[in-house]
């Protein structure tokens, strides 16, 4: 008879053969494309990052041939065409030329890509400054080397389908369409070949990433021989594995009976037909001797997973939530008590967490934010009592996620995300606080209206981001200006808003004025490094004299529309005169 170790072997072998054969040649073959994906890949990301870097130097020059077209120097100069003052200005940027009528300054590049900038006075175009990026092979090696190319790989250039004379590759025909992978030959040598599309204005220039087909032959070869290696290892140690474990399951599975019997007390809960008169025979009654009684353990943990995600979803509050989850935790693991401890000491408490010899602590922690750890005490605790609580924590530790993340939305919600400051809606309830606060305890209350001068000038001459940094600098202005009562906001666009509690008219002039002459010597550095000159102009309501939220903010409007009338840069009162400059 054989044995039942001999017939594992056997079997396990038998059942593997196959399988492996057809993971062996489905492997190579992976194997084969994938290495030439791993270069067509490393092609299309170094090729890109290489347009990308050569674009970003592209834009560069372009930068300073703006800037020096614009320069009225420069222009005066090629008005007269002052050669020496012309090659003066540009210095020694080799990357720089000028050309008008009857004159040349600078050297053209032999190769690269130029970019055009008309110089224009107030007669027409007086001529144009060219700048060029070169595309040499020593251009070209810096970019392989910054875009994390292999040494072997090539930078080239194609021109009209034809490969350029390239240092270790050569030149000759290259017709492959743009963008898409292929294998070539070129001067006797075979390559990967990826070619990017044409730079625009430039009669079929392109640049092109190589890399010879000897080193992807090679790494398949490799990858070839460790997967025959791996599949008569797996093999082997299938055989072993068979071996060693039907020697084990003769050796044990007598001992399995009384193993069973401790699985009934509560730490498995499987169930397993029995068909066999053998040892497997007899552990599949014992496994089903304890049916009823993880039946009634299954119920009892399903009730209070019901009721602890009711729970869950009731609320967003973290302080309840932690209540619910120690008072679950208790239950599912059937704990004399439980207590969430943070870096203070206990934060929730229940039941009595210093009575029972075992102790079991769970991490409540979610995407690198901790809210301590749950500690549960009892007698002991079963395995089913262990995972009960694994599986409350894992649920837990999502609703404290979830609840954090409420909070953050709810904050994000009345804070202006460019300045930081709060924003209308958080502005509009501080002043039905402070007017509330105001009318109980008899005290004034000024709420201003603030707006940039110019700002759409600031936007239209220097751009957007320079307008960003003007608001973002306002704003700080703003904040440092302010008493800690104080509440600056952004109230929309341009328009800030600010509330004084327990200040009257006088007080509320005397401040603004402060601010806005504070302001009027201060300058913005915006992005590109100039500086730009900020004023502002106020309106001030204040209250008992205006006593409804829509009253105060509308003479506060119509306080600003007129110092924005008189002349900017000035502070207004409702129904006051002008606060002259």
């Amino acid at each position: 008879m054989i044995s039942l170790r001999l017939k594992l072997v056997i079997y396990f072998l038998v059942l593997s053969l196959l399988p492996l054969a057809a993971a062996y040649w489905g492997l190579v073959s992976a194997a084969r494309t994938s290495e030439t994906r791993a270069v067509d890949e490393r092609l299309n990301v170094g090729l890109r990052a290489s347009l990308a870097m050569h674009e970003a130097e592209v834009q560069r020059t372009r930068a300073r041939a703006r800037a020096l077209a614009r320069s009225p120097v420069f222009q005066q100069a090629l008005a007269r065409r002052d050669r020496d003052e012309l090659e003066r200005l540009l210095g020694s940027s080799s990357r720089l030329r000028v050309e008008a009528t009857a004159l040349r300054v600078g050297r053209r590049s032999a190769l690269g890509v130029e970019t055009v900038v008309t110089v224009r006075g107030r007669g027409g175009a007086l001529g144009r400054v060219i700048g060029s990026v070169p595309l040499g092979a020593s251009a070209r090696a810096r970019l392989r080397d910054r875009a994390g190319l292999l040494p072997v790989d090539r930078l080239a250039l194609t021109r009209d389908g034809r490969l350029l004379p390239t240092p270790s590759v050569g030149s000759g025909p290259l017709n492959i369409p743009a963008a898409q992978s292929r294998t070539v030959t070129v001067a006797g040598m075979r390559y990967r070949a990826l070619v990017a599309e044409p730079f625009e204005g430039h009669r079929g220039l392109a640049l092109t990433a190589l890399s010879p087909v000897t080193q992807i032959e090679a790494a398949k070869a490799s990858a070839e021989h460790r997967v025959l290696f791996g599949a008569i290892g797996s093999l082997l140690l299938i055989a072993l594995v068979a071996f060693a474990e039907g020697s084990s399951i003769v050796r044990t599975v007598r001992r399995f009976q009384h193993a069973a019997h401790s699985i009934a007390e509560g730490r498995l809960d499987a169930r397993v037909p029995v068909d066999t008169r053998d040892e497997l025979g007899q552990l599949g009654r014992a496994f089903n001797e304890m049916a009823d009684q993880l039946e009634a353990e299954r119920h009892r943990l399903r009730e209070a997973t019901l009721r602890f995600g009711q729970a869950l979803t009731a609320t967003h509050d973290l302080e309840q939530l932690l209540h619910v989850i120690v008072v679950a935790a208790v239950e599912a693991a059937r704990a004399a008590g439980g207590a969430v401890v943070g870096e203070a000491g206990d934060i929730v408490r229940v039941g009595t967490p210093e009575v029972g010899a075992e102790q079991l602590q769970f991490p409540l922690a979610a995407a690198g934010e901790s809210f301590g750890a749950l500690v549960l005490h009892g007698s002991r605790f079963s395995q089913d009592e262990r995972e009960a609580a694994e599986s409350l924590v894992a649920h837990a530790v999502v609703a404290l996620e979830n609840a954090r993340l409420h909070e953050i939305v709810e904050r994000q919600a009345l804070v202006d995300g460019l300045t930081g400051l709060p924003n209308r809606r958080q502005c509009e309830q501080a002043l039905a606080t402070e007017l509330s606060r105001a009318e109980r305890f008899g005290c004034p209350l000024a709420f201003v209206v603030a707006d940039i001068d110019g700002f759409k000038a600031i936007n239209d001459e220097y751009g957007h981001p320079a307008g960003d940094r003007v608001l973002r600098e306002f704003g700080d202005y703003l904040r440092e200006s302010m008493r800690e009562a104080d509440v600056a906001a952004r109230w929309g666009g341009e328009e800030f808003a600010i509330l004084l509690p327990s200040t009257d008219l006088s007080g509320a002039v005397l401040l603004v004025e402060r601010i806005r002459a504070l302001l009027e010597f201060r300058e913005i550095v915006i992005p590109d490094g100039r500086t730009v000159p900020v004023t502002a102009s106020f309106g001030i309501a204040v209250y008992p004299a205006l006593a409804a939220e829509a009253e105060l903010i509308e003479a506060a409007d119509v306080a600003l529309y007129r110092a924005k009338r008189s002349g900017k840069n000035r502070v207004v009162a409702a129904d006051e005169p002008l606060s002259q400059l």
